[in-house]
């Protein structure tokens, strides 16, 4: 059966986000896009055809790098939780992603790509809008839920989320390269419910412009 263009077109740019990801974590800075492109079996044609840059390349990745942590909290995150046990979960759902047996090249595509974004001002900022979007689908996540009475407001679910995932990140970097070995899922949770506070939350109503 032949295959479609847009079957063609997603199983090409699956081989270069693969490719890529392999690469980056490999060589860092040094990554080179005819290299990935080769191990593709494709050529830098089609890395401008299908992502439109190299830059625009690495951006994806880190789409398909995050996506997979938010998709799975808003699955396990029924509407009637309140803030204290939303942060729980995605907490523990952060810690098993820390078991898993590709975590540690995971992570070294992490720091590879970071590495890259400081040498290169456009991906920087490319990859800084990446990260603020994935957070935005956290804050709208957290924004309404219940505590101490109150609705979180966006303001106050943006703060949040911007300290939970800050807090996530490094906790999941300890444990992958054995600095937390003794952080287990509860500690994850127990961390991510002490941000649950006026300090990091701020005002529940925003000051008066009087």
């Amino acid at each position: 059966m032949r295959k479609t263009r847009a079957e063609t077109k997603d199983r090409n740019r699956r081989a270069l986000l693969e490719a890529a990801h392999r690469i980056v974590a490999r060589d860092g800075h040094r990554a080179r896009l005819d290299e990935i492109a080769e191990q593709a079996g494709l050529t830098t044609g089609a890395v401008y055809s299908l992502f439109g840059s190299k830059n625009d390349l690495l951006i994806a990745l880190v789409t398909d790098y995050l996506a997979p942590h938010y998709d799975g909290i808003e699955q396990a995150v029924s509407p009637e939780m309140g803030v204290a046990e939303t942060v729980e979960v995605f907490a523990r759902h952060y810690r098993r992603t820390c078991d898993d047996p590709d975590a540690l090249r995971r992570l070294s595509f992490e720091i590879s790509l970071q590495d890259l974004a400081l040498r290169d001002p456009g991906l920087r900022s490319k990859l800084a809008a990446s990260v603020r979007a994935h957070e935005e689908r956290l804050t709208a996540l957290l924004s309404g839920r219940s505590h101490d009475g109150h609705a979180l407001t966006p303001a106050q679910a943006h703060r949040l989320a911007t300290a939970l995932r800050a807090l996530l990140v490094g906790l999941s970097q300890g444990v992958i390269l054995g600095l937390a070995e003794n952080a287990s899922a509860d500690y994850f949770a127990a961390a991510a419910r002490a941000l649950v506070t006026p300090a990091v939350l701020g005002p529940a109503q925003p000051p008066s412009s009087r």
